[in-house]
């Protein structure tokens, strides 16, 4: 089936495209006049040499990865006007320093204020723990402690997780919290429409968050005013403008539904028909998601409460969205929410990654839809596979981006050669986000392996371990792996000539796409 695209969609790519050459204009005017300065004179010249020597020092000096700076310092000694010009432009955050005080001031009340009860676990009983080292570590990185009153569902199946997501919103008495990156307004969310519309009639409290890049194919400018009209709240995360913003380099990646503080819902999949395989643009569409019942739903209200704050601060107490929950009577095993932040220049989502590769003994396995990782995610995943474990990678069969999806298999010989195992979804395109190691841990959420997910986005996943859903995340791998290919052995010989120098090149520019 192909994908329709409705009145709505084509008003919104319009507004992109019109968008698009607005900015690109712009910054052909700038260059135009950058290089005019620079080439009028000696001291033109001499000036854009100069900064562009500040420039480089700069972002050497900076605390961030390498392989962000490698293809910035490239670019900009080799033509300092251009390099300068889009590395101003889109070469870093562009938040304030008032809004990153903010976002921080509002995060940082919030996780002190309510994240030390209802459950929570006290440093004592983490270290009773086998994998304690890695709940300490995010909880002392992002202040997100681990729960074991908490009961945990997964699911490979987002039509299970969207019948499931629309009874539980029928149910919320309170407030209704959704956060996302991509919502279409079409069938799967006129289902959930017709849920929040109404609950809201009844008195429920409903807000929704979306990222204005990642629903602009979906949704026209009319969106917010619909729902307003039914009584629904809505904010936009980074409305895009036509005017040069850097600020477009940082998007929410996240996906929460919160429901009444006791019910969550988080994983892969967006709000839109695709992730429900109702239309088929890519093929079959994989993905997977996770619920939550009792305490450590908090820890996704937090980062709701955060990012709507962040964007209008409006809230002056906060107390009634953290009822006391009681202990869910089918809790098992210990799972531990967390959000991760584009700004504190803490690596949370692919520090977790790589503690979990550093603890695995017997395997781990990953689905990812795009592989653009640096070269410690390689070392890591390789070193693994030199100690013998049981290191395997699910990626795509048929891409969504051509592009990235080039540069994925450009990763591939590097991995198979050190005895990693590469496998790609033959029926379709495959969207989850999850790890599972030695049938112990687990991590379902949306951070994938590429340096957006990694380095530029807001995301969240959950580490859960000891309980029934890390098993089935285990089935789910093991289910998957049947209809996939294996291509492992088709990568093991290194691409010479021509084809060897184009993929050093789209990989030395990776972290910049």
């Amino acid at each position: 089936m192909s994908k329709k695209i409705d009145n709505s969609s084509k008003n919104s790519i319009g507004r992109l495209v019109f968008v698009a050459i607005f900015l690109l204009l712009q910054i052909i005017w700038i260059l135009v006049l950058f290089f005019r300065f620079g080439q009028s004179s000696i001291w033109g010249t001499a000036f854009f040499n100069i900064l562009a020597i500040l420039i480089v020092l700069e972002i050497v000096d900076k605390f961030t990865n390498a392989a962000f700076k490698l293809p910035w310092i490239i670019l900009i000694l080799i033509s300092p006007v251009a390099g300068l010009v889009l590395y101003l432009i889109t070469g870093h955050s562009g938040f304030t320093k008032k809004r990153k005080e903010k976002l921080f001031r509002i995060g940082n009340q919030l996780r002190s204020d309510f994240l030390k009860e209802n459950g929570a676990l006290s440093s004592e009983c983490e270290n009773e723990l086998p994998y304690a080292s890695q709940l300490r570590y995010i909880r002392n990185d992002s202040a997100y402690p681990a729960y074991k009153n908490t009961k945990t569902e997964f699911y490979s199946d987002t039509c299970k997780a969207l019948d499931d997501l629309i009874d539980a919103l029928s149910k919320a008495e309170k407030f209704i919290f959704m956060e996302y990156h991509a919502i279409e307004d079409a069938e799967a969310f006129g289902r959930i429409r017709t849920v929040l519309a109404e609950r809201a009639a009844k008195g429920v409290e409903v807000r929704i968050i979306y990222d204005d890049i990642g629903s602009v194919g979906f949704i026209n400018p009319k969106f917010i005013v619909q729902l307003k009209e039914l009584g629904l709240q809505c904010r936009v995360f980074n409305p895009i403008m036509p005017v040069i913003n850097v600020f477009m380099n940082n998007r929410d990646h996240r996906k929460i539904t919160v429901i009444d503080g006791r019910v969550g819902f988080t994983g892969g999949y967006n709000l839109a028909d695709e992730y429900f395989n109702i239309v088929h643009p890519y093929g079959e569409w994989k993905d997977s998601g996770l619920k939550l019942e009792g305490g450590a739903v908090r820890n996704l209200t937090v980062q709701f409460l955060e990012m709507w704050n962040t964007i209008d601060n409006t809230d002056k107490d906060f107390k009634c969205y953290f009822p006391d929950v009681p202990d869910c009577p089918e809790a098992e095993g210990v799972i531990q929410p967390y959000g991760d932040c584009p700004l504190d220049d803490v690596y949370l989502g692919e520090n977790v990654y790589m503690n979990m590769l550093s603890d695995a003994k017997d395997y781990i396995w990953f689905m990812t839809p795009y592989l653009i990782i640096n070269d410690e995610m390689s070392r890591a995943l390789t070193l693994a596979a030199k100690k013998g474990i049981d290191v395997r990678i699910i990626t795509p069969g048929i891409p969504d981006k051509r592009f990235v999806y080039k540069l994925t298999r450009s990763y591939y010989h590097q991995l198979v050669k050190n005895g990693v195992r590469i496998y790609e979804f033959t029926p379709g395109f495959l969207h989850s986000k999850q790890c599972v190691c030695d049938d112990k841990t687990a991590v379902v959420g949306t951070i994938n392996l590429d340096y957006r997910s990694l380095y530029f986005h807001f995301e969240n996943a959950a580490l859960f371990a000891d309980c029934k859903a890390v098993h089935d995340v285990k089935t789910d791998f093991d289910e998957t792996l049947i209809r996939c290919n294996e291509v492992t052995d088709s990568y093991r010989s290194e691409l010479r000539g021509i084809k060897r120098i184009i993929n050093q090149i789209i990989r030395l520019f990776a972290p910049l796409f």
